[in-house]
C-alpha cells in the first residue's frame, strides 16, 4: 500500500508544487493522477521514485516510510519503482535489448537470467523480434514499449509514469495504456499521471484529482464518467 499523509513539497523558489497531500492506494491497484498542467501530478510521482524529497508530512509504502531512505539506499529502492516517461529517456546508442537489460545490470543479476528476462518483457510489449534494432530505428509507440519493458523487467512491485501517452496518437495511446492495464491485472501496482481526460474516462480506473498541489477529487472507478 502506498500512503501520503499531509505531504507538502516547496522548491526553494517558493513554489509549492504539493500541498497537505493524504490519500493512500492499495496494493494491485491501478489509479489516475490527473489535472491541469503544473497541478503536482510529476511531483508526486517523483517522490516516490525518490527523484524528489519532500517538504513536510510521510510517504509510506508498505508501511515503510520514504524518508527512512538514505541517499545510499535509493539504488535498491529504484529496483522497486518501475517508472516510464514521455520522453523515453532510452539510449540511443545502444540495442533494445540492451536498454531494457540495463537495470538487471545495475541489480547485479546474472547474464543468463538478465537474458531470459530481458526476452520475456520484450515479448510482453510485443517487441521481442526488435531486440538487436538500435531504439532511433523503432516508432515513437515502439520506443515507448521498449520504455515499459525496461521498467518492468526487474518485475517492480509499482509502475508509476509519466504522461506515457502524451507523444502518441489516439490508437497508439490505447494500446499502451492496455499494457499497464495488463500489469495491473498481474499484481502490479500503478499510478498514471496523465491529462488525457477521454483515455482516463476509457480506461474506468480510479482517479486522483489535484488542483494546485492539492487534492480536489478521488473518484472510484464507477465514479468516473
Amino acid at each position: 500500500m502506498i500512503q501520503f499523509d499531509q505531504v507538502s513539497k516547496r522548491y526553494d523558489s517558493g513554489h509549492e508544487a504539493l500541498s497537505q497531500l493524504s490519500f493512500e492506494v492499495p496494493s494491485g491497484e491501478m489509479a489516475f493522477i490527473t489535472g491541469h498542467s503544473g497541478a503536482g501530478k510529476s511531483t508526486l510521482l517523483k517522490l516516490l521514485g525518490l527523484i524528489e524529497r519532500p517538504s513536510h508530512g510521510v510517504i509510506s509504502m508498505d508501511g515503510k516510510k520514504l524518508s527512512k531512505i538514505r541517499r545510499s539506499g535509493i539504488p535498491k529502492w529504484r529496483r522497486q519503482v518501475g517508472m516510464v516517461f514521455q520522453d523515453h529517456r532510452l539510449l540511443m546508442d545502444r540495442t533494445v535489448f540492451a536498454n531494457v537489460e540495463l537495470p538487471l545490470v545495475i541489480g547485479g543479476i546474472a547474464r543468463a537470467e538478465r537474458a531470459r528476462r530481458v526476452r520475456a518483457a520484450l515479448e510482453k510489449v510485443g517487441l521481442l523480434a526488435y531486440e538487436r534494432q538500435l531504439p532511433d530505428t523503432l516508432s515513437a509507440g515502439e520506443q515507448q514499449r521498449v520504455g515499459i519493458a525496461r521498467a518492468i523487467v526487474a518485475r517492480p512491485g509499482l509502475l508509476i509514469a509519466d504522461e506515457p501517452t502524451g507523444n502518441l496518437d489516439p490508437q497508439l495511446a490505447v494500446e499502451i495504456m492496455g499494457l499497464f492495464d495488463e500489469f495491473q491485472q498481474l499484481g502490479t501496482t500503478v499510478l498514471i499521471a496523465s491529462h488525457d481526460l477521454p483515455l482516463i474516462k476509457r480506461m474506468k480506473k480510479r482517479v486522483i484529482v489535484l488542483d494546485h498541489g492539492r487534492l480536489v477529487a478521488d473518484l472510484a472507478a464507477q465514479e468516473v464518467l
